[in-house]
């Protein structure tokens, strides 16, 4: 059994009904898209519970083998994008964990949104794409497919018909626009529903984007 991740925690009213379980990149953790929720102007309707995990603290390859929070180990910056499976499948049971932690608090898992940034984008592609709970939706930002050879197509997944965003910078140093567009077409061709959006910003979010994010979690839970 993986260790229970810690995780901060946002809820827009008591009587919640649904989570998101947002995921940091690497070097961040939990408190760096806490602050984006109150630029999200959500209505008073919104009933949600945001989840902000702390990625564990482990060696990074690329940077020099030096501690700090990450999802996976990255052994090199290649287009291919060098990872370590084994501590992704960690970390995808992990968030796991998280989800059925919410389902045992009353949100089912169909009114759970799993969103991720960077290193966090690709945990929540693999727990969405490869997990066993239909989501309500998945976000991925500035991110990219561990290993698109691993998705199955929408057909055989539990989350084939669930709304997946995709989100990136086009002047992104660190995770090549390019990437999402790979993504974006292994995807579509496997059958997905997929919104796809760029932006003219590095890696990052930017205001323009956090407005879009707002409007599709609106969407994705049915806000009025």
């Amino acid at each position: 059994m993986s260790k229970t991740l810690e995780f901060l925690t946002l809820e827009t009213t008591h009587q919640v009904d649904a989570a998101v379980i947002w995921l940091h990149g690497l070097g961040a953790d939990g408190n760096d898209f806490k602050a984006i929720v109150p630029s999200l102007n959500l209505p008073q309707s919104a009933a949600i519970r945001f989840i902000f995990p702390h990625a564990p603290m482990r060696p990074v390859t690329i940077n020099g083998g030096m501690p700090m929070r990450a999802w996976y180990d990255i052994l090199e910056m290649s287009l291919e994008r060098k990872v370590d499976m084994a501590n992704i499948d960690e970390s995808v049971d992990q968030i796991t964990q998280l989800i059925e932690f919410q389902i045992e608090k009353g949100v089912p898992a169909e009114r759970i949104l799993v969103a991720g940034f960077s290193q966090g984008g690709v945990i929540a592609y693999q727990v969405g794409l490869l997990g066993k709970y239909k989501l309500a939706g998945i976000m991925a930002l500035s991110t990219y497919l561990a290993d698109a050879n691993l998705i199955p197509e929408a057909t055989d997944s539990v989350n084939g018909q669930t709304p997946l965003l995709i989100h990136h910078g086009t002047q992104d140093p660190v995770v090549p626009y390019e990437l999402a567009v790979r993504a974006h077409g292994e995807l579509e061709n496997k059958g997905y529903q997929i919104e796809k959006a760029s932006y003219s910003m590095p890696h990052s979010v930017c205001p323009e984007q956090v407005v879009d994010i707002s409007r599709w979690i609106q969407k994705v839970f049915s806000i009025n």
